[in-house]
């Protein structure tokens, strides 16, 4: 392509000016609008940098282009995937933690540490920021809550909101910092006090810019949705209404994506049933809830708070798969054979009305212990015939080489001021995961399904490991007396270490280092692997109602069976789902990030009222700052190098801190005995301080 070769041309080249890269290329006058077309082309895809006066080949080599991270003292650094690159204080140029900038490196200082400095500024990354309001009387500022955020904003008297004095606020930044100069912003919204119910969580919420409230036309137009499946609705749909179908969630549930059915067939076969809320037939491409739920991409879990992809009266109405009603579905009926290999399927149109609403613990209780709540009577025989499928998936999965990656979980209760009582471990009960096995098989039948009709679709994919990853990770896990092969790494060689350290004092160390080094999960409109399950076909199917992933292919579904899928469908499909599968793996992580900062959060307000408690601990993790642990519960602490006796240092070669006096060592997994020192809510940091071994 011919952008391409003026790159190649141009990328050892020092900066020019439109006029000194006109020269060189000989461009006539009537050529100077597709090549001006050409370098604006360059810059999108960041090969190039426009100055206002200059162009800059960002050659990834003197000049490089990325995040930058900052820090409360105000210096920074340059995310690169190979080395974070040292960014000093008066070189920040007014950048801010997230944006996106360019920069040129500076001659190599301090040993080998890369330096640069930032030239210019892409994209902003915080135009709203959450803070504190501090009062002043005839101005004020907003401390952010973000602690790499390295300004107070100035708030003039005109611009307060009405805020008060240690009031949570969003602002908006009204002017960037300049030399010598803080950023001058307004406020927006005034949330309450910290301690005040919601706050926190709104906080977290506008920090990551996730919507809390649907816009009226949303709202109008889910309010005219029938409430109950009309008759006309049938035509076409496989009648299940007889089949006898339930649905297994939590006790706290409220939209109910999936229901499941299960029978015996003469040949000694089972035929499961997973029935998927047909979300498809009531939102339709392109109206006001499909614009809102794609750009929300996904439900958002927040302890006692959820942020929902579609309004109430579709994600807890009509389309959920309520007890005793009539629902709309789509469904994948999989006969498997008593190896658990499908060997037929069938994804159809459907109509059921679930027999049952049971509850995790109660289905759990029953296939563990033999007790059985009212709500389970009469179905003991489907349950114990699911209870065994689902064993024989999950060996079969397990024998493919799946991994299972059991982290301790926490599970949070809450008063009715969102205050938590309680924290403990979260269990996955036998019930959870035979959901979960069906789930998985589901997601899999359908992507292979779809993969060989060679149809537009979006997968689930999860790519192998970068080998460099994998040989760094070796380094640290050498030292604990591991390893895993560097070149044609398989799933079935992670899964028998995480198998192998699951029981061991380090065991959650080990597998937090291979749970980073692996990829991220992401979806693509292009089929690969999915390495963490083992197979060569996934996608996400089953949850309609909180992921628009699955919507997206429901809707390729549906098309295929009314046969509409035409070749301008087609066409149209395979332009627009690679924008599609980077935007619902970035509202994803979007959320992962949110649910995991509320739970931060929520740990530090439980551990306020324990400052000065003693607690058994044992060390998670260790780093150049201090040392991590962990309370039966899952709650986590730092304990800084700074609050110990000794001058202690890490010695990252096998994750240990070693006492130059005392040649104390401390390694992962050791047990202590700990006392909680301080906590900041706003940060959901927690502090602790070794008081014996």
């Amino acid at each position: 392509m011919i952008k391409e070769k003026i790159f190649e041309i141009i990328k050892d080249s020092r900066p020019m000016t439109k006029e000194q890269l006109v020269k060189k290329f000989g461009i006539k006058n009537k050529e100077k609008a597709d090549f001006n077309k050409l370098l604006k082309e360059l810059i999108k895809d960041g090969l190039l940098y426009f100055d206002g006066r200059k162009y800059i080949v960002i050659d990834g080599k003197k000049y490089k282009r990325g995040i930058v991270q900052g820090n409360e003292k105000g210096f920074g650094f340059l995310l690169q995937e190979d080395e974070d690159i040292f960014i000093p204080k008066d070189n920040m140029n007014s950048a801010l933690n997230g944006d996106e900038v360019v920069v040129e490196m500076l001659d190599y200082r301090n040993g080998d540490s890369a330096e640069a400095k930032i030239i210019g500024i892409v994209k902003r990354a915080n135009e709203k920021v959450v803070g504190t309001f501090q009062d002043k009387r005839s101005f004020g500022f907003v401390v952010a809550d973000d602690n790499k955020f390295a300004y107070d904003i100035f708030i003039s008297k005109k611009d307060m909101l009405g805020a008060r004095d240690g009031q949570k606020v969003l602002v908006q930044i009204e002017k960037w910092p300049q030399r010598g100069k803080k950023p001058e912003g307004k406020i927006i919204e005034v949330f309450g006090y910290g301690h005040e119910k919601g706050v926190d969580i709104l906080s977290i919420a506008a920090s990551l810019e996730l919507p809390m409230k649907f816009n009226k036309k949303t709202l109008d137009l889910a309010k005219k949705i029938p409430i109950a499946v009309k008759e006309k609705d049938l035509k076409g749909r496989e009648d299940f209404r007889e089949l006898l179908t339930f649905t297994i969630d939590g006790r706290d549930s409220k939209d109910f994506d999936d229901a499941v059915s299960i029978e015996t067939l003469e040949n000694g076969n089972l035929r499961l049933g997973v029935h998927i809320a047909d979300v498809g037939h009531y939102v339709r491409e392109n109206d006001e809830i499909d614009k809102e739920a794609y750009n929300r991409g996904n439900s958002v879990y927040l302890i006692d708070e959820v942020i929902p992809m579609l309004p109430e009266e579709l994600s807890n109405g009509i389309c959920s798969l309520n007890e005793g009603v009539d629902r709309l579905v789509l469904s994948v009926l999989m006969e498997v054979d008593e190896k658990g290999k499908v060997v037929d399927s069938k994804i159809t149109e459907g109509v059921i009305r679930s027999g049952r609403r049971l509850i995790y613990d109660d289905v759990s209780d029953f296939l563990e212990d033999g007790r059985v709540d009212k709500s389970l009577e009469g179905l003991e025989s489907e349950l114990k015939s699911m209870d065994k499928l689902a064993r024989i998936l999950r060996k079969k999965r397990m024998e493919s080489g799946s991994i299972d990656f059991d982290f301790p979980e926490a599970q949070i209760i809450v008063d009715e001021n969102g205050r938590p009582t309680e924290i403990k471990r979260e269990e996955r009960r036998i019930a959870n995961k035979l959901i979960e096995e069906f789930m998985l098989l589901c997601n899999e039948t359908v992507a292979e399904q779809y993969f060989w009709m060679e149809v537009p679709f979006l997968y689930r994919i999860h790519e192998e490991p970068d080998e460099e990853k994998i040989v760094s990770l070796n380094a640290v896990l050498r030292h604990l007396g591991y390893k895993l092969n560097t070149q044609n790494l398989d799933s079935k060689s992670v899964q028998e270490l995480i198998e192998e350290v699951k029981e061991k004092e380090e065991g959650v160390f080990v597998s937090t280092l291979v749970l980073r080094s692996l990829k991220k999960a992401r979806y693509s409109e292009i089929n690969d692997i999915h390495f963490g399950l083992a197979a060569k076909y996934y996608s996400h199917f089953t949850a309609p109602i909180r992921r628009y992933s699955d919507l997206v292919i429901h809707r390729v579904i549906k098309s295929i069976i009314h046969n509409k899928l035409s070749e301008s469908k087609m066409d149209y499909l395979e332009s627009i789902l690679p924008e599609v599968a980077k935007h619902v793996s970035d509202t994803e992580r979007r959320a992962q990030e949110a649910e995991r900062m509320v739970e931060s959060v929520k740990m530090a307000e439980y551990m306020e009222d324990k400052i000065g408690e003693e607690y058994s601990a044992f060390i998670s993790s260790i780093t150049s700052f201090g040392i991590f642990a962990q309370l039966e519960n899952t709650i986590e602490g730092l304990i800084s190098y700074q609050s110990m006796s000794d001058y202690f240092e890490f010695n990252e070669d096998d994750y240990s801190a070693v006492g130059r006096d005392s040649k104390k060592v401390y390694r992962i997994g050791d047990k202590l005995k700990i006392k909680v020192v301080n906590t900041n809510v706003t940060r959901g940091t927690i502090d602790f301080e070794i008081v014996g071994d």
